[in-house]
């Protein structure tokens, strides 16, 4: 495949050519490379070729919660959204917490349309040893704090899995929130209800931010005794995304502490309450409107390494529950790529930022070999966009299992083409609208 005239992520208009999975040559249009006999040409004037997004936190449900989502239905929407490479989470049922889950998992996955990473989980009966054994990409994400219920550890138990991990160079996902500093008074009183406002933010109200950054400071302090590699998962708070800064600044080793923030923490806040009602329901919890745009004026000024999404879907029917008993979470890895890019578009991050903190910073921080940039040699996980054409978000024009998203109404930059290591897996007619997908091409990204 040659793809011309396509304008990259720092203003440069090159063509570029794919083979044998691989980009195979990056050069300024016109200087030379000609098509071959039969070549599929890509003709990208006018557009933008990005290196296809890491979307570092998955929750793809497979094993034991399939009407949720599915790794069909989930990669199909990475793959139209842009993302090339998943990292799946442990709690699934059975969770994946020893080598007999993780096969278990790794077989599900074969359907897949993009690349993936399975993480491990830990668990009083965790099996590191068979974990370990396994092309594992990371432990985590670990649940400092009591967050899902039975994946929830204590802090000698986070030491132990530290000390695993830092012994076989692995990294170490956290989800960081100090159960013992939430407000149990914000659930009082009636919560059945899906819409209200006042009932929607009692979420908000009860897993407080003081809650979040007391436990990344747990996590950054166990983390640089054990020389663990240590990264923050979906920090909503300026106050957990500073703490990671300093710890950075101050850090000694080869690892130095990391975050991620998801879109919904960085484009929804605790004003949209009553418009999400229990489907805005997700750990941590939306925040106030100044801290939101804390986060995101630290995501534009470099402060934060990756943004992922905690795709977590569930079921219309189960978010309808009431408040108590409505599981967390939103789904949200195909808006991934399309909200940011049109933040871009909207004069308020800087593509190269984008394409860093979803794409090369992910692939830099967890050693994925190949992924993350558009240059010889490496894989062609390409992404082709047109940055004037944006569109409005529906549920009903996404692809994953989940018929809803908290994003309902916002405008998004969606891709006309994805390829994952030169295989189109998502393609869509600029003009007609005609959508199309390839065949499962993923692998597992810690097996090359």
């Amino acid at each position: 495949m040659l793809i011309t005239g396509a304008e990259l992520a720092d203003g440069r208009v090159r063509d570029v050519r794919v083979r044998g999975g691989t980009v195979d040559a990056v050069e300024p249009t016109n200087a030379g490379l000609d098509a071959d006999a039969g070549e599929r040409v890509v003709d990208a004037r006018g557009r933008h070729l990005l290196p296809g997004a890491v979307d570092a936190h998955v929750h793809f449900r497979e094993p034991g919660a399939s009407h949720k989502e599915t790794w069909t239905s989930g990669s199909r929407g990475a793959a139209a959204g842009g993302v090339t490479t998943v990292v799946d989470q442990p709690n699934t049922s059975p969770p994946t917490v020893d080598g007999d889950a993780f096969d278990e998992k790794a077989d599900l996955a074969a359907p897949s349309l993009v690349d993936y990473g399975i993480n491990g989980g830990v668990t009083a009966d965790w099996d590191p040893e068979s974990l370990f054994e396994r092309p594992l990409f990371a432990l985590g994400e670990v649940f400092l704090a009591d967050s899902t219920g039975e994946m929830g550890i204590a802090l000698d138990l986070f030491e132990e899995a530290l000390a695993e991990a830092a012994a076989r160079d692995v990294p170490v996902t956290v989800h960081a929130e100090d159960e013992t500093l939430f407000d149990e008074s914000a659930l009082d009183g009636d919560l059945g209800g899906v819409g209200t406002a006042a009932n929607a933010d009692a979420w908000s109200a009860y897993r407080t931010a003081e809650a979040e950054a007391a436990a990344v400071e747990r996590a950054l302090d166990a983390g640089a005794e054990s020389d663990a590699q240590v990264h923050v998962a979906h920090t909503s708070t300026p106050e957990g995304i500073d703490a990671v800064v300093e710890a950075r600044e101050g850090a000694t080793g080869d690892a130095p502490p990391t975050c991620e923030v998801t879109p919904h923490h960085l484009f929804l806040s605790r004003e949209d309450a009553g418009r999400l009602g229990t489907f805005g329901r997700m750990n941590p919890p939306l925040r106030s409107e100044e801290r939101r745009a804390g986060v995101f004026r630290r995501l534009r000024d470099g402060d934060v390494d990756v943004v992922a999404t905690d795709h977590a879907p569930h079921t219309v029917a189960e978010k309808r529950r009431g408040l108590v008993d409505a599981p967390s979470g939103v789904p949200g890895v195909e808006t991934l790529y399309p909200l940011l890019l049109e933040s871009v578009r909207k004069g308020n991050l800087s593509l190269e930022c984008v394409r860093d903190v979803v794409a090369a910073n992910p692939a830099s921080i967890f050693g994925i070999e190949g992924k993350g940039r558009i240059e010889p040699g490496a894989d062609a996980d390409l992404v082709l966009v047109d940055m004037t054409n944006p569109r409005e978000i529906e549920a009903g024009a996404l692809h994953g299992a989940a018929d809803w998203t908290p994003f309902e109404g916002l405008l998004g930059v969606f891709p006309e083409l994805t390829t994952v290591r030169g295989e189109v897996v998502y393609e869509r007619d600029p003009v007609t609208g005609a959508e199309s997908f390839g065949e499962p091409a993923g692998r597992n990204v810690r097996e090359r």
